[in-house]
């Protein structure tokens, strides 16, 4: 037990002294002013026999009360809320400053506060290798984050956060001009601005812009070729301030004000809720990259929202009776549409935003792709010629990547919807580059990045692609020879000649049975070398790569086995990385390297360690990291496990065990990463005797796309027998699981199969506890339903077997083996599931317990609402399990 004491206290120490937590949940308390009070209760505490665990009483025979499982809930946090998550440096930018330095911007909590913030480090031209901890600099005044969090989240905001999973409070996204310093940041519903010279002494007070229009400011961006102008949406239209006059200009009316949301379909630079949520695009506006005639550009996406279905949800407002509405697009129905338009304008010489005009495509683009339901990704081309889309079919199995001209915009003329005028676009405008298709599904991805070409005829870039059933990159060239001439070919023409893409050629770069993660690439132009992150070395662990254009499929591992790099962070010149990593037995670190090579090829990188924005905790954690296990099961699949031993494990006994369950598409609970506050609630059920399983089944996240496709048109069957069937073999091979005290937990999708495990296996499962289930998929949204299950009318069979609603004879008749929670504001997964659920239990007469949170949406976000969770879940295990 000593060992395991003086790894929590040194941890402890090392989060007063260094201070390098952030990434609070909304849900933790300031346990920042406590810390050295805590680490001597702490001591005190393991003073005794050494019986007592350091998160908590191990189970008793004698149960708890309410009041003593809440206090264990409120211990058990206060005195694991600083080991437990670490303070991981995230939105990590780079800016070269004039004399040579080089300034790594990030977001983190310094030593004085517990809110979020905006810091920096400084790395000089002649840094060398060193272990040393890299000093934090605030770039904003400390008193300057009560000022930004002062004012109560705006409903914008929190729509925002939930869309993103954002857990932190105070400053959670910024914007820089990396030539001027300009900064820019929302808070609280408004913008701030700073300008960081660079070499001003202190840091700096923000000022906020002050802008008349009412509504939460979002979204900034600052336009790449003049800092002084910055774009943001607000109250579903399109602005831009001046930073220097203070002036504001509405670009867009998209929105005209309507009292209901019904007589308001339209926005101007907003994804709709189905991008957002199931395809992770935040953003519906870019500024054209750079102009060579003075006039400002920026693309953005209308969406009409006319034929989705609005939803009614209890009110955030604290006025009782009061509804929010909310677009929300279920599975079958109608989504909204969206096209691309572009807004232009111009200064005067007094520095005024003049010549507004709002240009439209010749042709919208679901006219010239009839099949298009997505505009799923969009931006420029370096060289500011081109808007680049990525459109995406409606069964998810067709992406196409268009190039439009700028020319394409234009002023619409008279008619232009009408199908008897004579008006004919230039087709040659429009050119479709690349083109793929699947039999399960495309996973829309961000491995594009387009390559200098020295022929304007055409165009060379990187593209991630599941063609092998694992995520590769490919180089591709493509002919634009039609684009920017004169020649024109009416509509019907158009399929046939412009909108097949012309490949000239395509060069697999990486390959294998293993992926390549689909977040980001980075590219060292100078020596064609490209930088990616994969899963090589295996499933568990995410590593940093390069390959050379030059030599393809040569692959050069960057990073050390041993641990999962799970966030990486290259500057432009690919010359400075910035890794995060961790294992299930070390803390997270963030380290900062210096990239060189002595040539083109990738055996000749070095990296070199210049410091640590966040230091390395090794330690022995045996008696508290979680083991990781490999199952080869029936069908002949490996099946990765992960198991939290009770802390007051003994051998044997056998111990009441958690099923922790997620089990569906995107997710991976299990690997060799150290995962924080997500697993605070692991640790504590294993604090109070319980022994806590995750499994990673067929059909979860970094498997290749034949793995995932065991749940295509049958979510709900394959998930559940692969967790049982390992649970049997972790059984046996263990010997302490008790599997006739088995309790089945989780949340959302993992709410979804604790419900259909309970029906599906009552023999195997004691409890089930289901917090925010899915009930039903035809209630669920379109891009997430349709993308697994196929469309409703072509997959009914499916739709009913995978139906939670349909199997409600089958619950238990016993008391005591069912608890729903469910916020009653939680507008991804409908509180309306819930509510079908229990109106079928009510029917059929089977006993359930439910826990409502009245003003909670899909994440359990304030203090209250979370202890109140943990305390009835631990409740409910003591008293059933």
């Amino acid at each position: 037990m000593g060992d395991l004491i003086e790894f929590f206290f040194e941890n402890f120490r090392k989060s007063v002294t260094s201070q390098v937590n952030h990434n609070f949940p909304v849900d933790t308390e300031n346990f920042l002013t406590k810390k050295i009070d805590i680490l001597d209760r702490v001591m005190d505490t393991n003073k005794d026999d050494g019986d007592i665990s350091i998160l908590g009483n191990p189970v008793q025979n004698k149960k708890k009360s309410w009041s003593e499982l809440r206090g264990v809930v409120c211990e058990f946090r206060r005195r694991l809320s600083g080991v437990s998550d670490g303070s991981v440096p995230d939105a990590i930018t780079f800016r070269s400053m004039p004399d040579g330095r080089t300034r790594i911007y990030f977001l983190g909590t310094p030593s004085n506060g517990w809110e979020t913030t905006l810091l920096y480090v400084d790395i000089g031209i002649s840094d060398t290798s060193n272990s040393c901890k890299l000093n934090w600099q605030p770039v904003i005044e400390a008193n300057f984050q009560s000022v930004s969090s002062a004012n109560r989240l705006s409903r914008e905001e929190q729509l925002l956060w939930e869309r993103k999973r954002l857990t932190t409070w105070g400053i959670t996204s910024y914007e820089i001009h990396l030539e001027s310093g300009k900064l820019v940041f929302p808070a609280a519903s408004s913008l701030y601005q700073c300008l960081d010279t660079g070499f001003t002494p202190g840091p700096l007070f923000p000022s906020e812009l002050r802008i008349s229009t009412p509504g939460a400011k979002l979204c900034p961006q600052i336009c790449p070729w003049d800092g002084a102008l910055v774009a943001y949406t607000c109250s579903g239209d399109l602005y831009v301030s001046h930073l220097i006059t203070g002036s504001s200009v509405r670009l867009t009316y998209s929105r005209k004000g309507g009292k209901s949301l019904s007589e308001d379909p339209l926005t101007a630079g907003t994804p709709s809720y189905v991008m957002q949520e199931e395809f992770t695009r935040y953003i519906g506006y870019w500024w054209q990259p750079k102009s060579t005639d003075g006039i400002y550009r920026i693309v953005y996406e209308e969406v009409d929202e006319s034929d989705v279905k609005i939803f009614c949800f209890p009110s955030s407002s604290l006025n009782s009776g009061e509804v929010d509405e909310f677009r929300f697009p279920r599975a079958g129905a109608s989504n909204a549409k969206s096209n691309l338009k572009m807004v232009q304008f111009r200064f005067s010489d007094a520095l005024q935003i003049v010549d507004i005009e709002i240009l439209e495509l010749q042709y919208p683009l679901h006219t010239m792709f009839p099949w298009m339901e997505y505009l799923v990704r969009v931006g420029w081309t370096p060289d500011a010629q081109y808007v680049w889309v990525q459109l995406l079919d409606r069964k998810q199995q067709r992406i196409e990547l268009v190039l439009i001209s700028v020319d394409n915009f234009c002023e619409p003329p008279p008619n232009i919807y009408n199908s008897d005028n004579n008006y004919t676009p230039s087709a040659s405008s429009v050119q479709v580059i690349y083109s793929e298709q699947s039999t399960v599904w495309i996973n829309v991805n961000d491995l594009l990045y387009f390559l200098p070409s020295d022929d304007s005829k055409k165009i060379k870039f990187l593209w991630g692609s599941e063609e092998t059933k694992y995520m590769h990159l490919y180089l591709i060239t493509s002919s634009i020879a039609g684009l920017n001439n004169d020649i024109e070919e009416p509509l019907d023409r158009m399929d046939s000649i412009y909108l097949q893409p012309r490949v000239i050629s395509k060069i697999a770069i990486t390959t294998g049975e293993w992926q390549v993660l689909g977040r980001k690439l980075w590219v060292d132009e100078i020596n064609q070398i490209v930088y990616f992150t994969g899963l090589r070395e295996g499933p568990l662990e995410q590593h940093a790569y390069a390959v050379s254009l030059k030599r393809p499929l040569e692959i050069r591992l960057l990073t050390r086995p041993g641990h999962s790099y799970n966030s990486l962070y290259f500057n432009k010149l690919c010359n400075i990385m910035v890794a995060v990593y961790s294992s299930i037995n070390t803390l997270p670190t963030c380290q900062v390297f210096k990239i060189s090579q002595t040539d083109w090829t990738v055996d000749s990188i070095i990296l070199s360690s210049v410091g640590y924005l966040l230091e390395p905790a090794i330690s022995d954690t045996e008696h508290l990291a979680p083991s990781i296990y490999a199952h080869k099961i029936s069908s002949g699949d490996t099946i990765y496990s992960m198991v939290f031993k009770p802390h007051n494990f003994r051998p044997g006994i056998k111990y009441p065990t958690i099923l922790q369950v997620y089990g569906g598409p995107e997710v991976q609970l299990v690997s060799n990463t150290f995962k924080g506050m997500r697993h605070l609630r692991m640790h504590m059920l294993a604090s109070q005797g319980y022994c806590v399983v995750l499994i990673d089944s067929r059909g979860s996240h970094y498997r290749g796309l034949v793995f995932e496709s065991h749940i295509k048109r049958r979510m709900g069957t394959v998930e559940l027998s692969d967790q049982v069937e390992v649970l049997k073999l972790l059984a046996d091979k263990l010997g302490y699981i008790d599997l006739n005290r088995v309790a089945l937990h989780g949340w959302s999708y993992g709410g979804y199969l604790s419900l259909m495990g309970l029906i599906q296996y009552p023999e195997i499962f004691k409890l089930a506890i289901a917090g925010a289930p899915v009930t039903c998929w035809n209630l669920y949204d379109t891009g997430y339903t349709e993308r697994y299950m196929d469309l409703p009318q072509n997959n009914y069979n499916g739709y009913v077997n995978s139906s939670v609603l349909t199997y409600v004879n089958k619950f238990p008749d016993e008391e005591n083996r069912l608890l729903i929670i469910h916020g009653q504001m939680d507008e991804n997964v409908h509180f309306f599931h819930t509510s079908e659920l229990i109106n079928a239990l009510v029917k059929t007469g089977k006993p359930y317990h439910l826990q409502v949170y009245p003003t909670e949406r899909h994440s359990l976000r304030s203090l209250g609402a979370t202890r109140h969770y943990e305390t009835t879940l631990l409740s409910f295990l003591q008293n059933h399990l």
